[in-house]
C-alpha cells in the first residue's frame, strides 16, 4: 500500500488542506480547530446541495467533526485563474463561467438543508442588515491602519448612512442561490467539468452579487471592455431574470461592486492584523481603481466625495507594511 500526505496551499479560512494519496487515488484532508461549523459542517451541506442540483462540488468521503476533518474529492490544481493567466481570448473562458452562473442561478434554494450530522443547515437571505455588516469592515480594520481615530469616527458617519441609503435602492430581491465568492480561483477545471470550490458562505441573494463577484474579481485584473463583454453576455443570455429591468439591475450590479469591494479590502485589513496573513494586501491598491471605477456613475457622488475627502489616493495607491 502507497500512502503519501503533502500540505497545499490553503485559502483565507481557518482551514488547512492536504492532499492525501493512497495507491495512486488523491482525495483532499480538509483541517479546521476554529469556526469547525462554517468550514466543515456547513461547507459539506452546501456541496451536497450543489451535487444533487447537477453541479460539480466536491464530494464528502468520511468526516470526524470532532477531530475537526472532512476528506473530499480531489479536483487538482487547475484553476481558472491559471487558465486565465496564459489565455489571449479570456472572453470565451468567461461565457462558459457565466453559463455555469446561470445554472446555479436556475436552482430552487433551499432555506434548510441536510448536513453532516443530520441535522438541518439554514442557509439564511441576504438583507441589509448583512451588507451592512459587511461594508463595516472597512471602518473596522482598514481605516484604523490609515487614519486617527478621530478622523475615522467623521468618515464612518458620513459613509455608513450613504452606504445604508444605497442599499434601500436596490431593485432586485434577494431568491438566487448565492456562492459569495464566485471568482475565478474558487472555480476549477477538472476535465471537462468545472468545479465550484469554497462555497461554505453560500447565502439567498441578489442575482448580480456572483456576477460582481467574477467580474470585478481583485485577483485578476481585466480591461474596461473585457468587463463590459462578460457583463453583456450575462444580459445577452439571462433575460429570464432581468426582463426590462436593465437599467435597475445595472445599478444595482454597481451598488453591490461597491459594497463587496469595501467589505474586501476590511477583510484583507482584517487578514493582515489579525491573523498575521499579508499576501493579500498587494491586492488592495487594485480593489480601491475597482471602486473607483464603479464611483464614476452619478449615482455615487456623494460616496465619492466623502471617499476622495478622507481617503486620500496617495493612500489608496500604497501597498500597507
Amino acid at each position: 500500500m502507497k500512502f503519501k500526505i503533502l500540505p497545499i496551499a490553503g485559502d483565507a479560512s481557518f482551514r488547512k488542506f492536504y492532499r492525501i494519496t493512497l495507491n495512486n487515488k488523491e482525495k483532499i484532508l480538509v483541517f479546521a480547530q476554529k469556526e469547525k461549523y462554517k468550514n466543515l459542517i456547513a461547507y459539506a451541506a452546501i456541496n451536497e446541495f450543489l451535487r444533487k442540483n447537477n453541479l460539480y462540488a466536491p464530494k464528502i468521503f468520511s468526516h470526524n467533526i470532532k477531530q475537526g476533518i472532512i476528506i473530499i474529492e480531489d479536483f487538482g490544481n487547475l484553476s481558472f485563474y491559471k487558465i486565465l493567466e496564459k489565455k489571449k481570448n479570456k472572453f470565451k473562458i468567461y461565457k462558459q463561467l457565466i453559463d455555469l452562473l446561470i445554472k446555479i442561478q436556475k436552482i430552487k434554494p433551499k432555506s434548510n438543508i441536510k448536513n453532516l450530522i443530520g441535522k438541518s443547515h439554514k442557509i439564511s437571505k441576504y438583507s441589509r442588515k448583512y451588507l451592512e455588516e459587511e461594508s463595516s469592515l472597512f471602518f473596522e480594520w482598514y481605516l484604523p491602519l490609515i487614519l486617527k481615530k478621530k478622523k475615522i469616527l467623521k468618515i464612518k458617519k458620513k459613509l455608513k448612512n450613504e452606504l445604508s441609503n444605497l442599499y434601500k435602492k436596490l431593485y432586485f430581491h434577494n431568491k438566487y442561490f448565492t456562492h459569495r465568492d464566485f471568482h475565478v480561483e474558487n472555480l476549477m477545471k477538472f476535465g471537462k467539468k468545472i468545479g465550484i470550490i469554497d462555497s461554505q458562505d453560500a447565502l439567498i441573494g441578489h442575482p448580480a452579487y456572483d456576477l460582481v463577484s467574477l467580474i470585478d474579481d481583485v485577483r485578476i485584473k481585466t480591461s474596461v471592455k473585457l468587463k463590459n463583454k462578460i457583463y453583456n453576455y450575462y444580459l445577452k443570455k439571462n433575460s429570464q431574470i432581468i426582463g426590462n429591468n436593465k437599467v435597475n439591475f445595472l445599478e444595482d450590479f454597481e451598488i453591490l461592486s461597491i459594497q463587496r469591494n469595501l467589505k474586501i479590502i476590511g477583510v484583507f485589513a482584517r487578514l493582515y492584523k489579525r491573523d498575521k496573513k499579508d499576501k493579500y494586501l498587494k491586492l488592495i491598491p487594485y480593489t480601491w481603481s475597482l471602486i473607483e471605477k464603479r464611483l464614476k456613475s452619478h449615482n455615487f457622488s456623494r460616496i465619492k466625495t466623502i471617499l476622495d475627502e478622507h481617503v486620500p489616493k496617495n493612500f489608496r495607491k500604497k501597498i500597507i507594511n
